[in-house]
């Protein structure tokens, strides 16, 4: 075999290793200086849940002392449908079915934040003490009487209340949980004990209050989705979808923090800025499925 046979070879190899590069990097989409990675068989998945989940929820809105047809049910919530059907719809249950799908959503994304940013999977909004944080300034507002309770109450409510109790909790255990750094482990059994901290305080509200403001305090701590009207829905649903874009814009930023801290420092990535925003939305979104249904377990 001459030389210029070897150089051919050479090329011939090379424009296959090429291809197969090629072959081998799934097909992506660019935005400005966003790029995802274009996967068919998760777009037709995702497709397939998302028809499913659809037809779940208008089951779930037909059942109840007026059970009314699944056609009869999607045929309403696509706009048409008959005035009675409508109403029950549209009117009662709807905004109960979506404010359960918003506190779901909300609580699920808390939950995988938590644990992607600290690395274990017994990391989640309750256990951080967010949860049991809302429900005691909750039931202090409750059980508390005098005209700065009272004002609070009616000033904001008890659910914007709530939120900032929940919102106050995960900001003291991530600052009592950091030290140069955030470690996992550490923000674990900080928050255990937070949590702990203020289900003793919820307690011991419940055992000292009047046994009317008790009644109030136990229905609000036992969570529920009775009742809601269409401007609540709106406030959950509008501040978990600003999260929820929020958490899209930075979360891409996460993925080197997988291979450690110094690596994602060699890479440019502001790694406590990224955890911080992280934990922060977390927050902010088990805040807001408390306020829309109580501290749900």
């Amino acid at each position: 075999m001459n030389g210029a046979d070897m150089r051919a070879d050479g090329a011939d190899a090379a424009v296959d290793a090429k291809a197969e590069v090629r072959a081998s990097v799934a097909p992506g989409v660019r935005f400005g200086g966003v790029s995802f990675v274009w996967r068919p068989w998760i777009a037709g998945v995702t497709l397939l849940l998302a028809v499913a989940g659809f037809l779940v929820f208008c089951l779930s809105i037909g059942v109840g002392d007026f059970p009314i047809a699944l056609p009869r049910v999607v045929a309403t919530v696509l706009g048409g449908g008959e005035q009675v059907n409508r109403f029950v719809i549209m009117d009662l249950r709807m905004p109960r079915a979506l404010a359960g799908l918003v506190v779901g959503v909300a609580l699920g994304v808390s939950g995988a934040l938590t644990q992607s940013i600290a690395r274990n999977p017994l990391a989640s909004p309750d256990v951080l003490g967010i949860t049991s944080g809302a429900g005691a300034v909750a039931v202090f507002l409750v059980t508390v009487s005098g005209g700065a309770a009272t004002a609070v109450v009616d000033s904001v409510g008890l659910s914007a209340a709530a939120l900032a109790g929940g919102l106050g909790t995960g900001l003291l255990v991530y600052f009592m949980a950091w030290r140069r750094g955030i470690d996992g482990f550490r923000l674990i059994l900080i928050g255990i004990s937070v949590n702990a901290v203020m289900q003793a305080l919820t307690t011991w509200l419940l055992v000292t209050a009047d046994i009317r403001d008790v009644a109030r305090a136990q229905a609000w701590l036992v969570g529920s989705l009775d009742n809601r009207s269409w401007e609540q829905v709106h406030v959950a649903l509008w501040s978990t979808l600003v999260l929820l874009v929020v958490v899209a814009c930075v979360a891409f930023q996460f993925k080197p923090l997988h291979f450690g801290d110094e690596v994602a420092a060699g890479l440019g990535v502001r790694f406590g800025a990224v955890r911080a925003a992280l934990l922060l939305c977390a927050v902010l979104l088990a805040g807001v499925a408390v306020s829309a249904a109580g501290p749900v377990p």
